[in-house]
């Protein structure tokens, strides 16, 4: 696999699946069975995700995710392929500020796969894995 470059990241990406691995299998994440969601990766290495439920009722705890701040690429010699560090600045979930978020990384075409363990605060730590479609403008 070659590695990916920054500039291949840079755009907007819209979610298509937000997965929870469970046991060699997946089933569904956080955001419950059809999450909407929106990832920016600026040419000057800044990042925004959003992200929602869209199931249920229309508020309430746990129907949208967000945060922002800083990102870059890294290669692991222990791992294969390429990593993207996100550096968070601000988020929905204020245990998140602060916090370092290293995801695994794969890029074919127009799809992106972003994979890494995540948790509640204090809850267990699980792997997820989110699937991101390139936007080409428009609504996401």
């Amino acid at each position: 696999m070659s590695p990916t470059t920054a500039e291949l990241l840079v755009g907007g990406w819209q979610l298509d699946s937000y997965l929870t691995e469970d046991d060699g299998g997946f089933r569904e994440g956080p955001l419950g069975p059809a999450p909407r969601g929106l990832l920016i990766y600026s040419a000057d290495g800044r990042v925004s995700v959003s992200m929602m439920r869209t199931d249920g009722p229309p508020t309430g705890p746990g129907r949208f995710m967000g945060y922002a701040g800083s990102w870059h690429l890294v290669e692991d010699d222990g791992a294969p392929g390429t990593r993207v560090v996100h550096d968070v600045a601000v988020s929905s979930h204020p245990y998140m500020v602060g916090s370092r978020q290293l995801r695994d990384l794969t890029l074919t075409g127009d799809v992106l796969t972003l994979a890494g363990s995540a948790g509640a605060a204090g809850g267990p730590s699980e792997r997820r894995v989110l699937t991101w479609s390139r936007t080409t403008g428009g609504t996401a």
